[in-house]
């Protein structure tokens, strides 16, 4: 009876040890496939669906927009992307939306990046990767052209009703100089200037390329740069914007830009939707 009752207790306790043993590398083999897993960087999983999700707005003229005849998306940076895509051997799915809206999305993987005139700043940069800049310039103003909206000075824009997009570096010049604050949500150029023109709106604080191209655009509004504004934004220039972590992508989005630029491939875009412009010099102006 004994002997049976010391039999019964060792078969016990080898079947617990067998038993934890188990457990244990079950959950050894889970926590070592969840870490295998772990191990996909955002670079492989893009290669392996091979498409680019890049969020932009497709209300950015001349960077990202909707041509009037075959309302397909094109500009600048919608080209550049098309073009770096390419030699990547990858397609590009645009997602098209306001400009919070892609840092939002960048953070929850919706899109991969965002490419939509979108400034590098230190302060994005604590948050966010950058690709290398490929565009620099300036800000400036787009006031009404009979009175200059009745601003002459900085000082002046205090108390004005300023245009733009929440989160921008142009806004928080805006902010600034004490500008009253008149949000839109992705509007188009014309939505924009059309208000300043009508006086809903009293000023635009944007990037000086893109708001010459604006007025060439629509000659008919009574609208103009202002002549004695210019803005220093903090910014190291224009860069394709993606999750901080992504490094290998940053990598691969980097070394195809610098070979475009080596080519010339963007200085010739940057002339083509900029009136003869290169973007990818850095202006010399006095601001």
């Amino acid at each position: 009876m004994k002997h049976s009752y010391s039999k019964f207790i060792l078969i016990f306790i080898v079947s617990t040890i067998l038993f934890v043993l188990g457990a244990c590398s079950s959950n050894s083999e889970l926590k070592t496939g969840n870490k295998e897993e772990g191990k996909t960087t955002s670079w492989e999983r893009i290669k392996d669906k091979g498409t680019l999700t890049v969020g932009t707005s497709g209300t950015l003229y001349p960077t990202s927009y909707h041509d009037s005849d075959s309302n397909e998306l094109t500009g600048f940076e919608v080209e550049v992307v098309k073009e770096m895509a390419k030699r990547l051997n990858l397609e590009v799915k645009f997602v098209e939306m306001a400009f919070d809206g892609m840092l939002t999305s960048i953070n929850s993987g919706a899109i991969d990046i965002a490419a939509n005139d979108i400034s590098i700043t230190a302060e994005r940069k604590e948050k966010f990767a950058f690709s290398s800049p490929y565009k620099f310039s300036f800000a400036s103003a787009i006031v009404r052209k009979d009175d200059l909206s009745s601003i002459k000075t900085v000082e002046d824009i205090k108390g004005k009703k300023a245009a733009g997009e929440a989160t921008t570096v142009y806004m928080d010049i805006a902010r600034k100089y004490g500008a009253e604050e008149v949000i839109y949500d992705n509007a188009t150029n014309e939505s924009y200037l059309r208000d300043v023109d009508a006086g809903r709106t009293d000023l635009i604080i944007n990037d000086y390329y893109l708001q010459l191209q604006a007025l060439e655009f629509y000659p008919d509004l009574n609208i103009t740069i202002h002549p004695d504004l210019k803005f220093e934004t903090p910014s190291e220039g224009v860069g394709m914007i993606m999750k901080k972590d992504a490094t290998e992508l940053q990598k691969n989005i980097d070394d195809t830009l610098h070979q475009m630029l080596k080519d010339e491939t963007i200085s010739k875009l940057s002339k083509q939707y900029f009136s003869g412009h290169d973007v990818t010099e850095k202006p010399d102006l006095q601001y």
